[in-house]
């Protein structure tokens, strides 16, 4: 089946979607805390920086192309069903392979909770755009 989905609003919601993680990650944001709780050596900042921001927008506008299909195939048209959307992605995607992960890495749950509820609010945030913008 051949799907017919807004192309600017999947560039919109991944732009969005970016914009949000560099915030979130930002000084202004969970910035130092994540950095802190990050372990091990993080090697040429500035080139990984670059890299990384340039991979998050490609994988954010991805996310937001596959959650179109999602909202698309559940036939919603309103931004609260879009909200409900992206809280089952997360939940059934992000959270439920999370949290064991965190936990056989070792990791804080702080770290869990600065990563996972930046997925979690992004994914919520453009479910409903994708939704109510179709």
């Amino acid at each position: 089946m051949h799907l017919h989905f807004n192309i600017l609003a999947v560039l919109a919601s991944g732009a969005i979607m970016w914009l949000l993680g560099w915030l979130w990650y930002s000084p202004v944001g969970f910035g130092k805390k994540w950095s802190a709780l990050v372990p091990g050596p993080q090697g040429d900042k500035k080139k990984a920086m670059m890299a990384g921001m340039i991979m998050s927008l490609i994988g954010d506008i991805l996310l937001a192309f596959v959650l179109a299909h999602v909202v698309i195939w559940s036939g919603s048209h309103e931004f609260g069903h879009g909200l409900f959307i992206g809280f089952v992605m997360w939940m059934g995607f992000f959270g439920a392979t999370a949290i064991p992960q965190s936990i056989f890495e070792g990791r804080p749950f702080k770290l869990f909770a600065i990563n996972q509820s930046y997925n979690l609010l992004g994914l919520m945030l453009i479910g409903g755009i994708l939704s109510y913008w179709r």
